[in-house]
């Protein structure tokens, strides 16, 4: 374990250490990046299958049995800057087992790279965060990690990691893996954002730990004005870090006639959770079609989107026809526009599922889709007869 006469702080601007404005995000915890996700599911050597041939992950480490795990296998995948660690348990007394039983598959660590953890852990105690793991240090012959961890909203769990001194393909207690065919990626490059779903009322208080612990910025607000149909809305608010390479939109749901997808979320998940994770790719029609070439499905789009899109959204340089061929979604904003898709649930519970954009100046999120897509959302809720 780390303590503080064994690791010097590095050294942090003063400025940067107390919480100014909640519009403002300031570099309270060093935070630089997000790092893996872990899902916890209920078969991890099946999940690593899905990710490798559906989603083009490549598994490049693991911890099993075979390499002297006695708790869990679980498996590293990665394409481009994004890593996802997929985890299951062997015994059902075990943390890992009861969260899937509660849960059904789902994101429990959001992983965070820092510049230094105990600086991280140290400040978010102080301000106010749960402590889980304090400051621990991990070595093997890629080098010397760093880690702790928090807690977030409902069993979500963020990690802090400092990897400056360590270059293996995840942390130690991993060994390399090499799959018994290769396959290409389909272009995905590193994590947009990683949007979380709470409980009515948990909105603001989420968003505040999230300002007042990390020092993170309140970047775009939306009421239920802006994102709602005929029968059901949402509120969201999105927080960001110093380098706005940290985007986490916090979603609840609001009064309206029927049951939102938010609602659905948390019937299903049991709680609050992560809803989905936004990857970005530099070219979203050559993802999406090798994704739909691989079984991949998303949320259908009707074709009567594409017939007045370059009204709404000015010209674009992509082939419209393409783009609606694959069902592909275009917005704009003031720094320019976004393309975007959204994947189906990718489990049996409409829970959890992706989403692949491309940004081309646009910082927003979407807003002028909307209305079409929780349109979209409400048609395969109304199949599943949940839109109640």
């Amino acid at each position: 374990m780390i303590t503080k006469s064994s690791l010097s702080k590095k050294s942090i601007p003063e400025e940067t250490t107390q919480y100014s404005s909640a519009k403002e995000a300031v570099d309270v915890l060093t935070v630089e990046d997000f790092d893996a996700v872990e899902f916890w599911v209920g078969n991890a050597y099946q999940a690593a299958y899905f990710y490798y041939h559906g989603l083009g992950f490549r598994p490049v480490a693991w911890s099993s049995l075979k390499t002297g795990n006695r708790r869990f296998a679980s498996y590293v995948m990665q394409q481009g800057n994004v890593k996802i660690v997929l985890s299951a348990p062997y015994h059902p007394t075990t943390e890992m087992a009861a969260h899937h039983m509660l849960h059904g598959d789902g994101v429990k660590v959001i992983g965070l790279t820092v510049r230094d953890v105990e600086t991280a852990w140290e400040e978010s105690l102080e301000r106010g965060a749960k402590g889980l793991t304090p400051p621990t240090e991990l070595k093997d012959d890629y080098g010397t990690l760093r880690y702790a961890t928090i807690s977030a909203y409902g069993d979500v769990v963020h990690k802090f990691i400092e990897r400056d001194s360590y270059e293996g393909p995840y942390m130690p207690g991993y060994k390399e893996y090499k799959p018994i065919v290769e396959l290409p990626d389909v272009g995905l490059e590193r994590i947009d954002h990683i949007v979380g779903n709470v409980e009515l009322g948990k909105m603001d208080p989420t968003v505040r730990f999230y300002h007042q612990v990390f020092g993170f910025g309140e970047f775009i607000e939306f009421t239920e004005k802006d994102i709602a149909t005929q029968y059901s809305a949402l509120r969201s608010k999105v927080v960001r870090n110093y380098n706005k390479k940290v985007k986490m939109p916090i979603n609840e749901p609001a009064q309206g006639l029927r049951m939102s997808q938010i609602e659905e979320y948390l019937i299903y998940y049991h709680g609050a959770g992560v809803q989905h994770v936004a990857f970005h790719t530099n070219d979203i029609i050559s993802t999406i079609r090798a994704m739909r070439q691989r079984g991949i499905e998303f949320i259908p789009v009707p074709q009567t989107y594409y017939e007045t899109l370059t009204e709404r959204v000015g010209e674009i340089d992509e082939d419209i026809k393409a783009l609606a061929e694959l069902g592909i979604l275009v917005d704009r904003d003031e720094k320019g526009y976004l393309l975007q898709l959204f994947s189906r649930p990718i489990q049996d519970r409409p829970t959890f599922f992706f989403e692949i954009i491309q940004r081309k100046g646009a910082e927003g999120f979407g807003k002028g889709n909307f209305k079409a897509l929780f349109e979209a959302i409400e048609r395969e809720q109304a199949e599943r007869g949940n839109l109640i």
